[in-house]
């Protein structure tokens, strides 16, 4: 099975950090995207060299999926570690297990420290809980990737609490300009569900309190699908088994081939199976249907459970972000009721496609406000980052006012990155323990040396970025920070993506006319090089 570019990439990053020493590693890919082909063909390298791969995961269908891609993907074959079943004695080099069966002390000591030369989480979001970290404690010698769908920077500072480092990430809005994802149009309903009496649990909105607040709404909210997915294929997820069953009458009363599915559910494979054979057109769950399920010919998704926890937003609206050429998909339409909460925390779909919450805040505002039209959700991303850039630069431009009064030597790094207009040093949060230590003495003196000032950078993580544009800048022969500086500081703009030479030349005429500009030039129209 030939890798995609990125899933190559992917795979050869992983090995790169477990050759530089990151023990630890992450793997983000969004759901969708093959992350099981890439960790089978990571396994299938590892056992080349003779090592043990354990791939670790916390539920019975993950474990299978697992084993029935590798054994596809590479022609392995797997040994099981679950319930009655055991690896014990198997001659097998790969094992799946179940996080619940190794987490056991009589299981769990069967095994040597050094038995696995290599750990695969799957759904690696959940790390965090005590059966996890139990197992990694044991095995301690283990080389480690975790591999996740979110793309939640709070969730990924958790998990910086375990790995070392950020191996790949490709994103969500790559995958879709690249043809490998659906794009998603997002439409907000002005039908307000008033989440103000929900309390909290465990870290998240405690469903029988979204039960009694969404209740009333049930009837509204079918009566607004029959304006959007009367002929759409449709997922909903709701709190409560009681409120997707409850959801289910009302829809089919209201039109529409609704079926139910939950834990319980004896006949959940027939059930799954003929929504998939359209013999329905709504499928209701109670969160069921996050993980390990796939139904590609789904386009449109309705999320009646809200939620705080980014990792779970995504994974209910990501399982159905597939491809379906043979059914004719062109989109996945993604229904957002408009929940009213004084709280941010509250998941939205900017989340799916914002890392920085600044712009995630102004793209869900943007969608608001054109309530009941379906948008697509990249070129809702771009106008709030305008927006945002904007709102920015107007603050720039009085922070600017304030540091000519200061006069200050070196350059704030918020000017340059603003005038160089990188998003991604000005939204950056440190994720892992190294990059949220303070910048050390060489970073420090480097960053001084190159003209910004260092007392404005208060992590490591920042200084090393900031330092590799500084020097990708350097090599590509663009302005530095004290060219910018000098020359927005006289009104010239864009100066950020000026060639350093052309920029030297200007200022060098500047110079030489006693520091004014000459009468021939207007800043605010020049172009570079004239």
């Amino acid at each position: 099975m030939k890798l995609r570019p990125y899933q190559e990439k992917a795979k050869t990053k992983v090995f790169e950090q477990w050759n530089e020493g990151n023990t630890k590693t992450l793997l983000v890919l969004p759901t969708g995207c093959g992350k099981t082909i890439v960790f089978a063909k990571i396994t299938e390298d590892c056992v080349r060299t003779g090592a043990r791969v354990l791939i670790l995961a916390h539920r019975g269908e993950l474990l299978e999926q697992a084993s029935d891609k590798i054994f596809k993907a590479t022609g392995l074959k797997c040994a099981v570690e679950k319930a009655e079943e055991t690896c014990v004695d198997s001659w097998y080099r790969v094992v799946v297990g179940s996080v619940q069966t190794l987490m056991r002390d009589k299981r769990l000591n069967q095994f040597e420290p050094g038995y696995f030369d290599y750990i695969i989480i799957d759904e690696a979001h959940h790390v965090l809980s005590e059966s996890y970290l139990k197992i990694l404690a044991h095995f301690n010698e283990a080389k480690v990737l975790g591999v996740t769908a979110t793309p939640d920077r709070g969730d990924m500072k958790n998990l910086g609490q375990i790995f070392d480092s950020l191996a790949f990430e490709y994103t969500l809005p790559e995958a879709i300009k690249e043809g490998y994802l659906s794009p998603i149009k997002a439409v907000t309903i002005p039908l307000k569900l008033d989440l103000s009496s929900v309390t909290t649990q465990a870290g998240d909105f405690k469903a029988s309190d979204i039960d009694t607040a969404l209740d009333p709404y049930l009837y509204q909210i079918a009566e607004e699908m029959k304006n959007y997915c009367k002929d759409r294929k449709t997922v909903v997820f709701l709190p409560l088994v009681k409120t997707s069953q409850k959801f289910k009458d009302i829809l089919n009363s209201c039109g529409f081939k609704s079926a139910e599915v939950n834990g319980n559910s004896s006949d959940r494979a027939e059930v799954l199976k003929d929504f998939e054979n359209d013999k329905y057109n709504v499928l209701c769950n109670s969160m069921l249907l996050t993980e390990g399920w796939d139904c590609p010919s789904v386009d449109c998704i309705i999320v009646l459970r809200p939620t705080k926890v980014r990792s779970l937003y995504c994974q209910m609206v990501g399982r159905e972000t597939r491809l379906s050429p043979k059914t004719g998909k062109e989109n996945l339409l993604l229904l957002d009721f408009l929940w009213h909460t004084e709280r941010h925390e509250l998941c939205r779909p900017a989340h799916l496609i914002c890392n920085n919450e600044e712009v995630a805040e102004q793209m869900t505002k943007n969608l608001a406000e054109n309530a009941g039209c379906p948008i697509d959700i990249e070129e809702a991303e771009k106008a709030a980052s305008d927006d945002v850039v904007s709102q920015r630069e107007e603050a720039l431009a009085k922070q600017l006012a304030e540091m000519k009064k200061r006069k200050r030597k070196l350059v704030d790094p918020l000017q340059f990155e603003m005038s160089i207009q990188a998003e991604d040093l000005t939204s950056y949060v440190p994720s892992f323990g190294w990059e949220m230590s303070p910048p050390t003495n060489k970073q420090i003196s480097a960053l001084e040396k190159l003209g910004i000032f260092p007392d404005e950078i208060d992590n490591a993580g920042k200084a090393t970025l900031l330092l590799e544009r500084l020097s990708k800048r350097r090599d590509a022969g663009l302005t530095t920070p004290k060219q910018i500086r000098f020359l927005e500081s006289k009104g010239f703009q864009h100066v950020g993506t000026w060639q350093f030479e052309n920029a030297k030349k200007l200022i060098d005429r500047i110079a030489a006319n006693g520091w004014h500009i000459p009468h021939s030039i207007d800043p605010y129209t020049y172009v570079e090089g004239a």
